[in-house]
């Protein structure tokens, strides 16, 4: 196991699995601009690192995270918020090419909410709350949160929880579709490594290639997102890992993939 150090997160590689814990206890893992940041450096690192497949993002028992760190944002205007593109950071996030499982348990409000919706899968605790209470404040979702909750949970829903900022518990999120699957506090980051464990057995070119067909729905038509699909499956079989997972298919042994 080898550990990377940052101020307001934790990291961990477990075989061909890294965790990202955020660590701000105190502030219930508030995302300030230096978390984001160790963030998106922690995700850049894994990322470049052949060894890693899968990565976990997680938080406290107590929050996953509740929102943006408000005492940052209080005194902004129009201007200075808008020249600090705070939102690129979310956006490096989102361009992570490695899946992203978020492991949510307590708070994730805000936009913690939207963080794990920027994440690929969602495994939840019993003690999740999921919720856009930014219409408390007097604002708006800003990083993603009308868009992505929409397209999760639909538009009645959507607009019941961001007009009202009242928060859904992790059934509620299941029965909408926000989230994978709901499971015991105690057994949450166990279920969310033995998912990653199951899709770091498949080949990484693949999964690659899978996530960027599947994120390609939201920015697409239907007709673009079958032909960027289609380029997508025609250049795997250039793989090594595809000679070798239909090879293994007909020999009727598992596979052995080397991301090749």
């Amino acid at each position: 196991m080898m550990t990377m150090t940052y101020k307001t997160i934790l990291t961990e590689i477990e075989g061909n699995i890294a965790i990202i814990r955020l660590n701000r206890p105190k502030a219930l893992n508030a995302l300030s601009h230096e978390l984001m940041g160790e963030l998106v450096e922690a995700l850049n690192e894994f990322d470049r690192d052949d060894k890693i497949r899968v990565i976990i993002l997680t938080g406290s028992d107590r929050a996953f995270a509740a929102g943006a760190d408000i005492k940052e944002m209080a005194d902004e205007n129009t201007v200075s918020i808008m020249l600090k593109d705070q939102f690129a950071t979310w956006d490096r996030v989102r361009h992570t090419k490695k899946p992203i499982i978020a492991a949510v348990a307590g708070y994730a409000l805000g936009g913690g909410c939207e963080l794990a919706m920027t994440c690929d899968i969602i495994i939840a605790a019993e003690s999740a709350q999921f919720g856009q209470p930014e219409i408390s404040i007097g604002v708006i979702p800003g990083a993603g949160g009308t868009q992505r909750l929409t397209r999760a949970v639909g538009k009645y829903k959507a607009m019941e929880m961001i007009l009202t900022g009242r928060p859904i518990t992790a059934g509620e999120a299941l029965r909408a579709g926000l989230v994978n699957k709901v499971v015991a506090n105690e057994v949450l980051l166990d279920e969310a490594k033995a998912l990653a464990e199951e899709i770091a057995k498949k080949s990484p070119i693949a999964v690659r290639l899978a996530k960027e067909a599947i994120l390609k729905v939201f920015d697409t038509s239907i007709s673009e997102g079958l032909e960027f699909e289609r380029k997508n499956f025609y250049m795997l079989f250039s793989s090594e890992d595809q000679k070798e997972g239909m090879k293994a298919f007909i020999e009727k042994r598992p596979a052995a993939f080397t991301g090749r």
